[in-house]
């Protein structure tokens, strides 16, 4: 009854920094009216395929289709525009227009008032709605209770990076400042909101900021070691030709590298945090070294691992980069050089130092508040059981 009690006061909570975080958070975005990417889209549906036949695009041979589309919104609505599909550009999948099918549609009216509309892409809203569906209702049905507050957590951790982060970037606040904050924002609310408000908790709670902390230190330290400063992401550059106010570069990079070693660090350190409690509650006799020395090897076997997805990951995001580079005949020695490769590499490394600390670290805090599980006295109201199904 009384952990519910607690889960019952984290949901009030979250909830109601949905309803009032926009009455504090009230950050006029500067640039409004700038012409970016997805603003002059509008949804069209197609209703004729016109014409249909095959075109030699610098030796491709392609299908490319003529079509009648039905404006969907927006100032041209209810008119029929005509489009091509892959006439003039090569196309990258082999999907045919068909009557009825949700595309998005680029409109633009020429100096002498003529209005032409260019295809942009598919709409896919409904499908990756029901896929959305799909995954909430598997994570319900295998995690039950603590699958819906996982998912509430998922939602407010979106929030906090939309409604929060990017907002207070854009108005030229340090990036770094505003991740840190933003991130313990974050994990303050999702971690108790996913697990409850217990000592397993409060330990995995207490590393992840200690982590972060450090992570942005290593962070900062190696970005001006190997003199990187922002820019190695065209999109960056993008964005500075938008932007009115000046926005930290090097800051950016740095809030970025705290914020992708968010998801890792969350999985590592409660993980970590559990097993420190579950095998205090196998084997109460454990003493600090029996305990951290198992724990320890639990949590060596899960670094390793996590290491190597980090790896993995980036490698996949890198890779039509690197067989383009190849293609070349480039010599990989030169290509770590480069701004673009130097700011992943130092953000994989740097993010698995930060798992690596993570582990010692959150198994001495959580071997610290194990241990005292059994004397917290009238403490227990406060600081909630011991976590895991346990109580003491």
């Amino acid at each position: 009854m009384k952990q519910f009690k607690w889960q019952f006061i984290l949901i009030a909570a979250a909830v109601i920094i949905f309803l009032v975080w926009p009455y504090f958070n009230n950050v006029q975005l500067p640039g409004e009216g700038f012409s970016t990417f997805g603003s002059e889209t509008v949804r069209a549906e197609v209703t004729q395929i016109i014409e249909e036949g095959q075109i030699d695009l610098g030796g491709n041979l392609q299908t490319y289709q003529i079509a009648r589309v039905n404006i969907l919104e927006g100032e041209y609505a209810g008119i029929v525009m005509e489009i091509d599909y892959g006439k003039r550009q090569i196309r990258s999948d082999d999907y045919l227009l068909a009557p009825g099918t949700k595309i998005m549609v680029s409109i633009s009216k020429t100096p002498d008032n003529v209005i032409n509309a260019y295809f942009v892409d598919y709409i896919r809203a409904t499908p990756i709605f029901w896929l959305t569906v799909t995954f909430a209702a598997a994570i319900i049905l295998i995690s039950r209770w603590k699958g819906v507050r996982a998912i509430l957590s998922m939602a407010f951790s979106l929030y906090v990076i939309i409604g929060y982060i990017i907002p207070h970037i854009l108005v030229g606040e340090d990036p770094l400042l505003v991740s840190i904050i933003g991130s313990m924002i974050l994990l303050g609310v999702t971690l108790y909101l996913t697990y409850g408000w217990n000592l397993k908790t409060h330990a995995a709670v207490l590393s992840m900021v200690i982590v972060l902390l450090i992570t942005g230190a290593l962070s900062a330290l190696f970005v001006v070691i190997t003199k990187l400063n922002g820019s190695g992401d065209e999109n960056v550059m993008f964005l500075m030709q938008l932007m009115e106010t000046p926005i930290n570069l090097r800051g950016l990079l740095l809030g970025g590298m705290i914020i992708g070693a968010l998801g890792v660090l969350d999985d590592l350190v409660t993980t970590q945090a559990s097993a420190v409690f579950e095998l205090h509650h196998a084997n109460p006799n454990f003493g600090f070294r029996n305990l951290y020395n198992s724990a320890m090897r639990i949590g060596q076997d899960h670094v390793a691992a996590t290491v190597n997805t980090l790896v993995l990951a980036y490698a996949g995001a890198s890779l039509p980069m690197l067989l383009m580079f190849s293609l070349a005949r480039g010599d990989y020695g030169y290509l770590i050089n480069f701004a673009f490769i130097a700011e992943e590499i130092v953000r994989t490394l740097v993010g698995s130092l930060g798992l690596i600390a993570a582990v010692p670290l959150t198994t001495v805090i959580a071997i610290f508040f194990a241990f005292r599980a059994e004397s917290l006295g009238k403490w227990e109201q406060f600081l909630g059981p011991e976590g895991g199904g346990h109580s003491h």
